[in-house]
């Protein structure tokens, strides 16, 4: 009897344990691994927009180096299939290049820059809870503060200064999945597109007095992270 009323326990629990895995009304979710955000960079051609110059189309593009990073994020479940999530990290910082421009002093690495990319989304679950593996979408916005814009040893050899680049606000969507391997641990993975545009400046006396040239790059980031979670 003792037997049978064991096993039956057992038999009980173990239909009952996966439903432990969905995420519910008044969770909270931190997750934390390596982040890593590849830009697009697609730009328009370089334009001279002030001095005796301007006007000119020097043409070329510009790009952008990938960085990784720590990724963080931050949700509450409204309910067991919608959460409220924000993305955050610690500081990126990229390369920006010149190439194929009419002025060959301009071409090369121009400079670096940092940016924070906090985005707040709202994330939808599909699945029930009788599933260890919790795929889910979100859509939300992303504000990407770019500060810290430095020129390059070589290209102020070259005449260029004060580098700057525009903030910039812009959709976000992600897909990702958390599988659960207790209650309350989860390993994560997502995918992130944000759609950052900007126009980056730098200035260059040495050309001409007064020289400004500027770029927009539509930086468009593929955004990836892989990590840990914990539920509270």
């Amino acid at each position: 009897m003792h037997k049978s009323a064991l096993c039956a326990s057992l038999f009980a629990l173990s239909l009952a344990a996966p439903l432990a895995y969905a995420h519910t009304a008044g969770d909270i979710i931190v997750r934390a691994g390596a982040i890593t955000v590849n830009p697009k960079a697609d730009s328009s051609s370089v334009k001279v927009d002030q001095g005796p110059l301007a006007g000119a189309d020097l043409g070329g593009k510009a790009t952008m180096s990938s960085d990784t990073q720590l990724g963080l994020n931050f949700a509450y479940m409204i309910d067991s299939h919608w959460g409220i999530e924000l993305l955050a990290a610690s500081p990126f910082e990229h390369d920006v290049k010149i190439k194929g421009t009419a002025l060959g002093a301009a071409n090369g690495k121009l400079g670096s820059l940092k940016h924070l990319p906090p985005t707040l989304s709202v994330v939808y679950y599909p699945l029930d809870g009788k599933s260890a593996f919790q795929p889910y979408v979100g859509a939300g916005i992303n504000y990407t503060w770019i500060y810290d814009e430095n020129v390059g040893s070589e290209a102020q050899a070259n005449g260029f200064s004060n580098f700057k680049a525009e903030n910039s606000w812009g959709m976000a969507f992600q897909v990702g999945a958390d599988y659960m391997l207790t209650d309350n641990v989860m390993i994560n993975a997502q995918v992130r597109y944000i759609d950052i545009d900007t126009t980056a400046t730098v200035e260059n006396n040495a050309v001409a007095p007064g020289t400004r040239a500027k770029v927009d790059v539509d930086v468009d980031p593929f955004i990836y992270m892989v990590g840990l979670g914990y539920k509270f």
